[in-house]
């Protein structure tokens, strides 16, 4: 994605720098682990609707928890991607 923000029980979050979707401002962001397959489970998502739109190994509980943990930092990574703008 670009910058990244964290990484919390090997999950690590990425997310871009502020952009334009019509008329409103949008940042998409990536969960990504190392899963046992030699690949990556993953959920990206759009920030400010802090709605996943493709995941993959991820379960139900997971992406719930990801989600919170979306919300909950959403103010800062919004003020981070407006600095690397």
């Amino acid at each position: 994605m670009g910058i990244y923000y964290s990484t919390v029980d090997n999950i690590t979050l990425t997310f871009s720098k502020v952009h334009k979707n019509g008329i409103f401002d949008e940042i998409d962001f990536r969960f990504e682990r190392p899963n046992d397959k030699g690949g990556f489970d993953f959920a990206e998502g759009k920030l400010p609707n802090n709605m996943f739109y493709k995941t993959y190994g991820f379960s139900e509980d997971e992406l719930l928890e990801l989600e919170k943990y979306i919300r909950n930092n959403a103010f800062l990574i919004w003020e981070i991607a407006n600095e690397a703008a």
